[in-house]
């Protein structure tokens, strides 16, 4: 069964930085490609990052230049670090493969940007 645990979101300034953690549970995250979505208040998920067994990344606009996603492979970790944090980054933070897996889910972490 997979499990996945986000942490490490909090309340943060703009301009400042946070870096998410998701451990996994039941995959092997250093197989599979990875992803980071988020949710802001009454939008859907959304896909923002994601890592190939290779280590290929791919991010949407609004995030390039920003967030960088990575692993730990002998932590089965993926890391999202964030810098330059705006207000619009606002949103629950999901980790999951490129293809969730129905029940996968984790419960996420909360990213709040505001002076």
């Amino acid at each position: 069964q997979v499990r996945l645990v986000e942490s490490g979101g909090g309340l943060v300034q703009p301009g400042g930085s946070l870096r998410l953690s998701c451990t996994a549970s039941g995959i092997d995250v250093n197989t599979e490609t990875m992803a980071w979505y988020y949710q802001a208040p009454g939008n859907q998920r959304e896909l923002i990052a994601s890592i190939t067994s290779g280590g290929w990344t791919n991010y949407v606009d609004s995030v390039k230049g920003r967030f960088t996603i990575a692993r730990a492979y002998a932590e089965n970790t993926v890391y999202l670090e964030m810098n330059s944090l705006k207000p619009e980054d606002t949103a629950v933070y999901y980790c999951n493969t490129l293809e969730p897996r129905p029940g996968s889910w984790g419960p996420g972490t909360q990213v709040t940007v505001s002076s």
